[in-house]
């Protein structure tokens, strides 16, 4: 008895231990278990982003006013975008940038920008050229290219260009539709995301500059109006486009011509952008031989700007010759001769003043010219000043 005693106890302790040792490998398994994972939260970023990083703001979803202190150390986060690609639809990126702040100071330091709005199809031809442009004035521009969908594939500038990852979402474009209006309207949101941007130029890969990014800067960032064409134009190719559909919002009285390449002033592209009433209009009803793009801005500022508009372009053509498209010039038109004749033009009023610059841009060039103007211009137009 006193032997089943003892190997009874002995098989009790044995079983105590066996037990012991049972919960202590579960507890270190589990622990090996938590420290793998971890280990894979920190190689990934994930436990870094949830417990101890600020928490990041996209441009889609900003971090809530209570939170703001953890979205960054720097309120440069806060102020544009850093990367201009994105997935958001044109409603949602038109309303980020309707935003206006009500208060007027900034509480940091700003340099007013110039916002280049390229509208292409492919590529930009003259890229050399505007290069040499923009050289040496970084902090004091900005640049968005949209491009035509089937040009989807088109392969970034190299890292070193100023166009390097500047294209914005692009959708496709057919000349003379409201498809084109889209396009100028998606780039002048984009661009308004940048609270630095205050001035924006819409060009098309057919354009040069007339003059060195200092005179152009200067002459933009000072006028206390936009540039945009628009005038009544009582011929068939003008009032006779207006439908009588677009009454009453629209009276004939209303309808403007003019052309697509503006110049407009922060204020005023936050107008346009945010319109909601005109746009629908001449998208029903300004169709076929009623272009839209040679309407719509031209009769929007007459209604929305009064008094922000100069009433003019600052982007040169040549419609001398017949036809719905103005003339390209080729390679044996560029000279010093005309490129001067073309920079002379001072028939214009600047901020109430006559002007002798009237244009700083101009088109349409063929892809043939850049060689003479790369010869050209730099000296003519003073790149390096």
């Amino acid at each position: 008895m006193k032997q089943l005693v003892i190997q009874a106890t002995h098989i009790h302790k044995l079983v105590k231990k066996t037990k012991s040792q049972l919960r202590s490998t579960i507890i270190l398994t589990i622990l090996v278990a938590l420290f793998i994972i971890v280990l894979g939260m920190f190689v990934n970023g994930t436990l870094k982003t949830t417990f101890y990083a600020p928490k990041q703001c996209s441009l889609t979803q900003r971090c809530p006013s209570s939170s703001i202190n953890k979205c960054g150390d720097q309120i440069g986060d806060w102020i544009g975008p850093r990367d201009l690609w994105h997935k958001m639809n044109d409603e949602q990126v038109m309303w980020l940038a309707s935003r206006v702040p009500y208060i007027k100071e900034y509480p940091y330091k700003r340099t007013p920008k110039v916002a280049f709005l390229f509208l292409t199809r492919k590529m930009l031809p003259f890229a050399p050229l505007w290069e040499l442009f923009f050289k040496g004035h970084q902090g004091f521009y900005s640049i968005y290219i949209h491009t035509s969908l089937e040009y989807e594939s088109f392969d970034d500038p190299i890292q070193s260009s100023v166009f390097y990852k500047r294209r914005i979402p692009s959708k496709s474009v057919e000349w003379g539709t409201s498809s084109m209006i889209d396009a100028e309207r998606r780039l002048l949101a984009n661009a308004l995301l940048d609270f630095s941007n205050e001035r924006f130029i819409l060009l098309s890969e057919s354009c040069i500059p007339l003059f060195n990014f200092t005179t152009i800067y200067t002459y933009l960032i000072n006028s206390k109006h936009s540039f945009v064409g628009s005038f009544d134009d009582p011929r068939k190719v003008g009032r006779g486009r207006y439908n009588n559909h677009m009454g009453p919002t629209i009276l004939l009285s209303d309808w403007r011509k003019g052309n697509q390449w503006f110049e407009v002033h922060r204020k005023l592209g936050i107008q346009i952008i945010s319109d909601v009433i005109f746009y629908p209009i001449l998208r029903d009803y300004c169709k076929g031989k009623c272009y839209m793009d040679e309407h719509y801005l031209a009769t929007l500022v007459t209604k929305i700007g009064k008094g922000l508009n100069s009433n003019r372009s600052i982007t040169w053509v040549d419609w001398s010759k017949p036809g719905s498209h103005p003339t390209t010039f080729v390679k044996k038109d560029i000279s010093q001769v005309f490129l001067n004749r073309v920079r002379g033009q001072n028939d214009c009023v600047y901020n109430g003043v006559k002007q002798s610059i009237c244009f700083l841009f101009a088109r349409k060039f063929h892809p043939n010219t850049l060689e003479p103007l790369l010869r050209i211009t730099p000296s003519l137009f003073g790149f390096n000043g």
